[in-house]
């Protein structure tokens, strides 16, 4: 780990005049940060702790739920309105990690957190993310976790997280506020895809931090979280779906998923909900759904697997949720 000069934020504007300067980043829970600090792929001159700002309240806003930046992930998990209202997000995190790093990881660190490809965490590999320009070792390498879906020639890295793939198939909202201005983001638009500029994960710009995620009013109906992975702790996804269905008279009346580990970012693929909804479930639509889910997907070797591997999970899942034989 490189020397650095730490500053402790007392006030979300000072935290935001801070963290607007170069080469300085917003330290929470530490849990991806340091790790990456340790191994040099972050190197920051300056780290701003903003561990004391008053952003941990998770809070009813309207019908809604509001969870604070700094909430953390066990906290969010065990609250009472998301294990009974939100059971998919519960899920999705309590799927991730150790109680230990859950324990400190935070909301707006999960959001944030960086891809574990690994090119991005030795720094004597190529990467574009890291090192733009410097080429993606992985394309012709080792690709075994990487993307299938909205990928490019500069980066076929995969966003990692549980948790953002849930707040996705909810429609959560990312609050954001920097020294002048506050704004919202849906959760499906916070994430980047890499196109030619991997470097840049998600919409966050310089002095800007995540001060809060907003839960819309509950939506009833089945929710499920299904992550398939190489082992069954401590392992991340190969592939994720969160699943939000209601039905009624025998027909989908809401079908809103998101899917992990396939792409930079949570997929999510409004046309697949369009297919679903006013449909009666069969294997043959699930198949359809599929069909647009992997349009355009495309392996690179190692990860080849992963393309029908997500046609099983997503008919798996709705076929829970629905009671279809599979």
């Amino acid at each position: 780990m490189r020397p650095f000069d730490y500053q402790r934020a007392e006030r979300l504007e000072h935290a935001a005049q801070l963290t607007a300067e170069a080469n300085t980043l917003a330290l929470a829970g530490g849990t991806n940060l340091v790790d990456l600090m340790k191994l040099q792929v972050e190197t920051p001159q300056t780290l701003v702790d903003i561990g004391r700002l008053p952003l941990g309240t998770i809070a009813d806003e309207g019908e809604g739920l509001r969870i604070g930046a700094l909430a953390t992930n066990t906290a969010t998990a065990v609250h009472p309105r998301v294990r009974s209202e939100y059971p998919v997000l519960a899920r999705a995190i309590l799927s991730g990690a150790t109680q230990q790093l859950r324990n400190k990881a935070t909301t707006g660190g999960n959001l944030c957190q960086r891809t574990r490809c690994y090119y991005f965490t030795n720094i004597d590999q190529p990467c574009n993310k890291r090192e733009p320009g410097s080429g993606c070792g992985a394309i012709k390498g080792i690709a075994r976790i990487h993307a299938v879906l909205g990928a490019s020639d500069n980066c076929i890295a995969t966003y990692p997280g549980d948790m953002a793939v849930a707040l996705a198939a909810l429609g959560a909202t990312v609050e954001i506020a920097s020294e002048r201005r506050s704004r919202s983001v849906p959760v499906r638009d916070f994430h980047r895809l890499p196109g030619d500029t991997p470097e840049k994960d998600n919409v966050l710009e310089p002095g800007e931090l995540i001060t809060a995620v907003t839960l819309p009013a509950p939506v009833g109906g089945i929710q499920l979280y299904r992550k398939v992975r190489e082992r069954s702790s401590y392992a991340f996804a190969l592939c994720s779906v969160a699943a939000v269905i209601d039905l009624a008279e025998g027909r989908f009346t809401r079908a809103d998923l998101a899917f992990g580990s396939l792409a930079h970012k949570p997929w999510h693929d409004p046309r697949i909900t369009d297919l679903l909804v006013g449909s009666e479930p069969t294997l043959a639509l699930f198949d359809k759904a599929a069909d647009l889910l992997l349009e355009g997907a495309r392996g690179y070797g190692e990860n080849d697997f992963k393309i029908p591997l997500a046609r099983r999970t997503l008919a798996a899942v709705l076929c829970e949720a629905t009671g279809v034989e599979p």
